[in-house]
């Protein structure tokens, strides 16, 4: 990937057939939620809410480089937890108390910065908190960054 550019999944870029529009895409094999290996469990819980709403996901398709060495080497990247193709939107879920989340905070500006074409929504705790007690799910979810 040179210095600048990611491929956004379903987009021209990403070459014709990338998305097909009547089969449901989970990255990696279109496993239903329940199949697919994700890093940390708050990403299953909204896998399924995705899978609920009949909403087609994609599970970290893409990684952004943010930075290079002098060599042009990515040192640095951000690879957002999931890709909406039918709203063309990056979610990236963010669980862990306000306070651990400046890391992850820096890497969606930087990204914001150069890519700014490409959205990218991010769902803190107590949104996602707010959302799975809205599905009557009163799940308490270990924290990550």
């Amino acid at each position: 990937m040179s210095r600048g550019t990611a491929t956004v999944p379903g987009t021209a870029a990403a070459g014709a057939g990338a998305t097909a529009p009547h089969r449901r895409l989970h990255h990696p094999s279109g496993a239903p939620a329940g199949q697919v290996r994700f890093a940390h469990p708050s990403e299953r819980l909204f896998a399924g809410l995705l899978d609920l709403y009949e909403e087609r996901w994609e599970y970290e398709p893409v990684e952004f480089p943010l930075r290079w060495d002098e060599r042009g080497s990515p040192i640095s990247a951000f690879r957002p937890d999931f890709w909406l193709p039918s709203r063309g939107l990056f979610i990236e879920l963010t669980t862990a108390e306000q306070r651990l989340v400046t890391r992850k905070n820096g890497k969606v500006r930087r990204m914001r910065e150069l890519y700014p074409e490409v959205p990218v929504l991010v769902v803190y705790q107590r949104a996602f908190l707010a959302l799975l007690e809205a599905h009557g799910l009163d799940l308490v979810v270990p924290s990550a960054a």
